[in-house]
């Protein structure tokens, strides 16, 4: 089982240490950074991956997907645009209920247009009478 180095710049460190390395190659600057494992038979990989991530997140970017509340959102966004489905129905996704807060069991009044069709949402009060 490979080894990694325990040593792992994060943060201000590893930007400082980047930095200094101006110059080499970026396997030089990852493993300088402590990104490298050791396998069994003593040869050293460099982990350039973990080392990016690591880079991308001090200086301020997030490359996990997740929130600055740890959450993370999955699936695509929103692109405002769908397709009528092969068996003739439209599919509104979730990245649109979500955007919308909306809930299971909440009712929409559809009126069509020429060329649109105008999704309205019912309150409670109206499906109540």
């Amino acid at each position: 089982m490979p080894r990694k180095s325990t040593n792992q710049l994060t943060g201000e460190a590893l930007l400082k240490k980047v930095k200094d390395l101006d110059g080499k190659t970026q396997e030089e600057i990852a493993k300088a950074c402590g990104y490298y494992t050791t396998t069994k038979g003593g040869a050293e990989r460099v982990s350039t991956l973990k080392f990016y991530k690591a880079l991308a997140y001090a200086q301020g970017l997030n490359l996990d997907g997740k929130s600055a509340s740890g959450s993370s959102r999955g699936g695509r966004s929103a692109s405002y645009r769908i397709s009528v489905q092969a068996n003739g129905n439209l599919l509104i996704g979730s990245a649109y209920t979500k955007q919308m807060n909306l809930e299971p069991g909440d009712e929409f009044e559809i009126t069509l247009g020429r060329k649109h069709i105008k999704l309205t949402q019912v309150s409670e009060e109206d499906a109540a009478v």
